[in-house]
């Protein structure tokens, strides 16, 4: 398969405009369906405890999503990365192959999903943050207003979720905040240079090594149980949220900018919620509605703003 050309500037991307590709409504709907997938992702992770410990479980969700991606790469013919590539794909790998789910797999042995989506909440505008220092560009005042805005309603609303009580494994969610963040930036300019598939199968394929070695140390170690919720929890993170979620992920942000995709991601902790109430059996409170409606208001101000400008 030919690798496609949908080069984009990296100032384009972190600005929001693609000289390339589908229109911009189609780069929100990607982006949105990399949301929809990535906030099934701590319910399951929840199913996928069940079965295998924390590491265990980490290891063999990147190996089958790893697996996928190879097999992807190989039936594309798809060629080894430039080698001016290949040190960004390594943030991909760490922050958000390794990184994040190990993290908050570890933070979800002591946390509920509830609590985890507090810090979850945080990740758009950190995304935004990292974006802006990485590609040196500048959205307008009205953004970063619409944008606090967004992550004040999301943590006002899941620390009153959580009882405004911190966990043991705070320190374990913040760190994949930081984590998530860099690679969630770093995946996204790399999609506006090669096919956002591919940002994500070589990113898989680096964690590989790295994934067998904690397979083969964690299963010996951690009990295996295996049940229904568990394989199901299971597959979906690695086939669900790590390879599909990633790959719409990314390539919506490489069509619309990574700092107002990310914005789109202050909608997850509220699905979370909805899809924990559903799967888990969580209570949600007669507040959400009306946090989902103002996060909503605070989402389509984002969108509307005007274009990110580049410093110098």
């Amino acid at each position: 398969m030919k690798v496609e050309d949908s080069a984009t500037p990296e100032s384009a991307i972190a600005a929001g405009s693609s000289t390339a590709g589908p229109a911009k409504g189609g780069g929100a709907v990607l982006a949105g369906l990399g949301v929809v997938a990535f906030s099934l992702t701590f319910p399951s992770t929840a199913w996928g405890l069940e079965s295998f410990g924390p590491w265990s479980l980490v290891a063999l969700r990147t190996l089958l999503a790893a697996a996928i991606a190879g097999g992807v790469l190989l039936a594309g013919r798809v060629p080894v990365p430039d080698r001016r590539h290949r040190a960004g794909l390594v943030v991909v790998a760490a922050g958000v192959v390794v990184g994040f789910p190990l993290l908050t797999t570890l933070a979800l042995q002591t946390s509920t999903t509830s609590h985890a989506a507090v810090v979850v909440g945080l990740l758009p505008l950190t995304t935004a943050v990292f974006s802006s220092l990485r590609t040196g560009a500048r959205p307008p005042r009205a953004f970063w207003v619409a944008a606090l805005a967004g992550a004040a309603v999301v943590i006002a609303f899941t620390v009153q979720e959580s009882g405004g009580a911190l966990s043991g494994g705070d320190l374990y969610l913040f760190g994949a905040l930081l984590v998530c963040a860099a690679g969630y930036t770093e995946g996204g300019r790399l999609a506006g240079i090669m096919p956002g598939w591919q940002v994500v199968g070589w990113a898989l394929i680096l964690s590989l090594p790295l994934a067998v070695a904690g397979a083969a140390v964690a299963l010996p170690l951690e009990p295996v149980r295996l049940t229904a919720h568990g394989v199901i929890g299971l597959v979906w993170v690695a086939a669900g949220s790590t390879f599909f979620g990633l790959y719409v992920w990314y390539r919506g942000m490489a069509e619309i900018g990574v700092p107002r995709a990310s914005q789109l991601q202050l909608a997850q902790p509220l699905l979370t919620l909805v899809w924990s109430f559903f799967l888990l059996g969580e209570e949600v409170s007669a507040a959400a509605p009306v946090a989902a409606i103002a996060v909503l208001v605070c989402i389509a101000a984002t969108q509307r703003t005007g274009r990110a400008r580049r410093r110098g």
